[in-house]
């Protein structure tokens, strides 16, 4: 974890009247980008029960009943359990470090979840196409649904220049305000990977020792993109070979055609039909990982199966698909 000042300011903000702004006692930290007057947080509502859309991607409060707290985007100096600004009282009131209050569980819907063959499912939605820039992942237990951890880091490119990697940072992240977060706590992708092979190890999912798959748990992805083409791109980039772990996931996209039947093209498709309001910014890879993690809780209360529906042979071999019908 990367030793950020507790400091911090208030910035104006077309959608908001105000946000937090850390500024890093380190030199190191900037890696040669200069300071902007761009905002950390993504621009997210202080939102009123009602959800609704406060601009394009569609920010929205998630519905809680029980709740009138205001919603709160999260915190993306947060991961694995610790935040550089937790001793900053404004810090902690303008956001979330909490992901279980955007993934509730109404727990009479538990009882219609089908016996499921995996006890975990690690969601995760990578963003990036050049090369992976974030890295996030939201685990949920596959029987109860209920939220029980997250892993998330931003990746800085390994074959760009320090100018591309501005430009690539400005024009993903910069409409969110969050750039200034990325290049504060961004890390190399095999440092994100030993990270995470940490964090799933301290779950029990996986022993670097043994390799092989997961633990009875599965990677959940909206579309085979993620594992079966960019994590892939991005090793052999890293120069580094292709973990284990990564050799079979799910796709949801699959798994909701065969089960209702229709086909789904994303993640707001589905949203859409099973009428679930967005929580956070589309393409901000945290919020869709969350957003695709309801997706999961609602077909789990629907009565669906969540099974492997691709498989690679080997690192560096085919993937083979194991549903008939399926989204090509």
């Amino acid at each position: 974890m990367v030793s950020l000042s507790s400091s911090a300011r208030l910035l104006p903000f077309p959608l908001l009247q105000s946000f937090i702004r850390p500024f890093s006692s380190s030199a190191t930290l900037l890696r040669g980008y200069s300071r902007r007057s761009s905002p950390i947080a993504a621009a997210f509502s202080q939102a009123s029960q009602s959800s609704h859309a406060v601009r394009e991607g569609q920010v929205m409060e998630a519905p809680r009943p029980s709740s009138r707290r205001p919603w709160k985007p999260t915190c993306l100096y947060y991961t694995q359990g610790k935040c550089a600004m937790m001793k900053d009282a404004m810090h902690l009131e303008k956001f979330s470090h909490n992901l279980m209050v955007d993934l509730p569980v109404n727990a009479s819907a538990t009882d219609k979840v089908k016996p499921q063959k995996l006890d975990y499912l690690l969601i995760l939605d990578l963003e990036g196409k050049v090369e992976i820039l974030e890295f996030p992942v939201v685990m949920i237990d596959a029987q109860s649904m209920e939220f029980i951890d997250s892993f998330h880091r931003f990746v800085r490119p390994t074959a760009m220049s320090e100018h591309r990697i501005r430009e690539y940072i400005e024009g993903k992240y910069g409409k969110f305000g969050v750039d200034r977060v990325w290049h504060d706590t961004a890390i190399h992708f095999k440092e994100v990977l030993q990270e995470f092979e940490d964090w799933i190890g301290n779950h029990n999912l996986w022993k670097k020792e043994q390799g092989g798959s997961l633990n009875n748990a599965a990677f959940v992805t909206c579309g085979n993109w993620d594992l079966k083409t960019k994590v892939p791109e991005q090793c052999k980039v890293s120069k580094i070979k292709l973990p284990t772990y990564f050799m079979e996931w799910i796709n949801l996209k699959d798994i909701y055609l065969n089960f209702y039947c229709r086909r789904a093209t994303g993640m707001m498709t589905m949203m859409r039909e099973l009428q679930l309001p967005i929580v956070g910014s589309h393409h901000l890879g945290i919020d869709d990982s969350k957003n695709i993690a309801r997706v999961v809780q609602h077909m789990l209360a629907d009565g669906a199966m969540m099974q492997i529906t691709a498989k690679r042979q080997s690192a560096t071999g085919d993937v083979k698909f194991l549903f008939k019908d399926r989204i090509r």
